[in-house]
């Protein structure tokens, strides 16, 4: 006999779904379109106990995190959903009502995004200076809408962006900025010592947030706090309050996506147009991480929708 669990998991891809609204939107972030697939999936469920209801959105959560490698972003939107879910139903009786309850609740925390990305350009563009000169490490879409605010302040600054190798996403975070009229700059990861004397603040991203106050982002960010830190140089971390993730990390090595294995990199040759056939021929292997972890003796301050704090608040 197939349980109702198994039967929704076969008529609804929970994977797919969540591909599709990162296809849609490339500026959603990773833990919001988790919360928008499980709501779909809350739509979508047969399950007629609440028994039944948790477990498929546990199975679903479970499946979503796996369906990647790096999942941490992910995991603070599935993780902050079903705490909702459980305090919830324990509060409604009526499991219908229960259900329609928590897709209407779904979709006004997912409303709620753009709110909570505004509260955070109102506090973090006092930290912008007038004439000032910024480093930014990747792309984030919060820095980015921080940074726009603060030219819509009519403040006067510029930006230097750092390429963020392998993603190469730096890229995509200066066409943003030049489109929004600010003048902004890529330079290779390995110039961030030598630009960093001309550097006024540093501001970065995040993919998590962890129980310590450190960082969890884009491969890279550690080494910048590291300059900036020796630099004294002041580093911001602008990140929404729903990728706060239940993560202790002791070291590098004990993030949920390290892997001692060696990785390659399968565009080597067209990441590398400029060089000879001579220079690229063979197989290369590298240590090729995602993400690394910053911790918080690195960080003068987390802007949040939550406030400005320091990373032991």
């Amino acid at each position: 006999m197939t349980t109702t669990t198994s039967k929704d998991s076969e008529q609804f891809d929970i994977v797919k779904c969540y591909q599709q609204f990162l296809e849609d939107d490339p500026d959603v972030s990773m833990p919001v379109a988790a919360i928008e697939s499980l709501v779909e999936l809350i739509k979508h469920s047969k399950a007629t106990t609440l028994t039944e209801f948790m477990e498929s959105l546990k199975d679903a959560s479970q499946k979503l995190k796996s369906s990647i490698r790096n999942s941490i972003s992910l995991s603070a939107g599935t993780d902050l959903f079903l705490r909702f879910v459980t305090r919830t139903s324990h509060d409604v009786t009526n499991f219908e009502a229960c259900r329609e309850h928590l897709i209407n609740s779904g979709k006004v925390l997912v409303e709620k995004t753009a709110a909570v990305r505004e509260k955070i350009g109102e506090l973090g563009v006092q930290f912008i200076k007038d004439d000032a000169t910024i480093l930014i490490h990747s792309y984030s879409r919060v820095v980015m809408l921080l940074l726009q605010r603060a030219a819509a302040c009519k403040k006067r600054f510029k930006v230097y962006v750092t390429e963020s190798r392998p993603s190469c996403l730096g890229i995509r975070a200066t066409e943003v900025l030049c489109k929004a009229g600010i003048p902004a700059t890529i330079i290779y990861d390995t110039v961030v010592g030598y630009i960093i004397d001309k550097v006024d603040a540093v501001f970065v991203g995040a993919e998590g947030v962890v129980e310590n106050g450190g960082l969890i982002n884009a491969i890279g960010t550690y080494q910048l706090a590291i300059v900036a830190k020796a630099a004294n140089k002041p580093f911001y971390a602008v990140i929404e309050s729903y990728k706060f993730v239940r993560l202790f990390p002791l070291n590098q090595y004990d993030l949920p996506t390290h892997t001692p294995d060696l990785l390659t990199f399968p565009d080597l040759e067209q990441n590398h147009t400029d060089l000879s056939e001579d220079e690229v021929i063979g197989n290369y292997e590298a240590i090729n991480p995602t993400v690394d972890y910053t911790p918080p003796d690195y960080i003068t301050l987390l802007c949040t929708d939550l406030g400005v704090l320091t990373p032991s608040g």
